[in-house]
């Protein structure tokens, strides 16, 4: 029998070293070296064979055109919104990471689509981190149905696997995969390598088993998930919680997917009976002013398959001293780069400015659709002229001051129209063949063309 032996794992990146050293040579992280034991292979593809059901089995070589492909079948989680970001419904056999921020509402969202399901499928609650107590009043709290869910407060990954080889539940959340350990390591839950091992652990068994499982993570105080990156390639969807805590909306983003649109985004509002979803996200982030204000701008963004009306601050003044540029909610680097298109295509020079850019509502964009948007709520600040309040924009800006057109541009024209709005300025690849009634839509090519046409509409409104 091969004999155990110890390595020193780095706790930020997972790399072993034969000797500790106070410096990790593969991220450079300073006193992350932990010692470990690490038990012959055969000891942990036998454990990993009893807790899961799959030891035994031989893989087959077979071409593509033999393989019987069924159609995936989807369960409504109860909640349109979480529904839209998972691609429909959760997918029969997958695995759901989601993370966010403390007291942001996974554990909350999470509990409320077991209930729903549990009253069609059978739906197994297991936590780590609460008593069962303290879940039974939040659910109470929420005044949820709680005589179909069942629960389990258990944190060893062989355990969690034999209980659900037993119940069998169609879909199992796990709250959360720092607090699971896996009894073929020796190192402390929450460590890269029980996060890591454990995480392949469930991987596997819901592969074979067709459980879907929902599994919690936390995040670092930079706001990615906490843990081996490996974490987020072996799941088959990755969710983010954005919002502030203090805030009273949260949006759920999808930033990796197999069974459905990236970059999908669910709007939610934090109620005391939990989160509602938000039917028309539009409405919220276009809570404007009475009258029309210097630097405001509506910019027309498209997150995953939804067109989204987004409101755009600039606030351009006097630089005492080194000139500042700070953006909430869009890249800090493309703002720098924008501006510098605007100063040398558009003839707006902001060198001693300090130039402040904020997307109302928490929303980040991500898109380049937003680039017009940005430079025309600057300008507008900067020379001190209100754009019309019924002036939408959309556009990507190139380096030469060409505006190129975007993805799905008649989608956007008719979330614009749909809420009113009378002036559209658009990339001229994305002007509509024929023309709309009641719609003045203003195509251009070059940045000079959208700044003009802004400051001509400032000065009718």
């Amino acid at each position: 029998m091969a004999k155990a032996k110890s390595v020193y794992r780095c706790q930020q990146c997972g790399a072993d070293h034969l000797k500790w050293s106070g410096q990790c040579n593969e991220c450079g992280e300073w006193n992350s070296l932990v010692e470990v034991t690490i038990e012959p292979a055969t000891t942990h593809r036998a454990k990993a064979g009893l807790s899961g059901g799959y030891a035994g089995q031989t893989s087959q070589v077979t071409t593509l055109n033999q393989i019987s492909i069924s159609h995936e079948s989807r369960m409504p989680t109860g909640i349109g919104e979480f529904d839209r970001v998972l691609g429909g419904g959760l997918v029969t056999g997958s695995v759901v990471l989601i993370g966010g921020d403390p007291g942001i509402g996974k554990s909350t969202i999470l509990l409320q689509t077991a209930t729903h399901m549990a009253s069609q499928a059978n739906a197994l609650y297991v936590t780590g981190e609460e008593s069962l107590s303290q879940v039974a009043l939040r659910a109470q709290r929420l005044d949820l149905p709680t005589d179909r869910l069942k629960i389990m407060a258990e944190t060893c990954v062989e355990r969690i696997c034999e209980v659900l080889a037993h119940e069998k539940p169609a879909v199992a959340i796990l709250d959360s995969i720092q607090t699971l350990y896996t009894e073929t390591l020796q190192s402390a839950p929450g460590g890269v390598s029980q996060i890591r091992e454990s995480a392949a652990l469930l991987t596997r068994y819901a592969k074979h088993s067709g459980t879907a499982l929902f599994i919690v993570g936390h995040v670092t105080k930079e706001g990615a998930l906490a843990g081996p990156r490996v974490l987020e390639h072996m799941v088959d969807c990755v969710l983010y919680f954005e919002g502030q805590s203090d805030s009273r909306y949260r949006m759920i983003r999808a930033v990796k997917n197999r069974f459905g649109a990236v970059n999908e985004l669910g709007v939610f509002g934090m109620t005391d009976k939990g989160l509602k979803e938000v039917a028309n996200p539009s409405a919220i982030f276009l809570s404007r002013y009475d009258e029309a204000i210097p630097g405001s701008v509506v910019m027309i963004s498209r997150e995953g398959t939804r067109p989204l009306l987004v409101e755009v601050q600039a606030l351009v003044d006097d630089a005492q001293g080194q000139p500042r540029r700070v953006a909430l909610g869009l890249e800090q680097n493309r703002l720098n780069m924008l501006l510098a298109v605007m100063h040398r295509h558009g003839g707006v020079q902001t060198n001693g400015q300090d130039v402040y850019v904020n997307i109302v509502g928490g929303l980040k964009i991500t898109e380049t659709g937003s680039d017009l948007a940005v430079l025309l709520a600057c300008a507008s600040s900067l020379r001190s002229k209100a754009l019309p309040q019924q002036l939408a924009v959309f556009g990507e800006v190139g380096l030469s001051g060409e505006i190129r057109p975007v993805p799905n541009g008649q989608e956007r024209l008719k979330e614009a129209i749909k809420h009113g709005f009378k002036h559209i300025i658009v990339p001229r690849a994305n002007a509509p063949q024929k023309e709309i009634k009641g719609v003045n839509i203003i195509a251009v090519a070059r940045l000079h063309e959208a700044l003009q046409a802004a400051i001509q509409l400032a000065d009718e409104n």
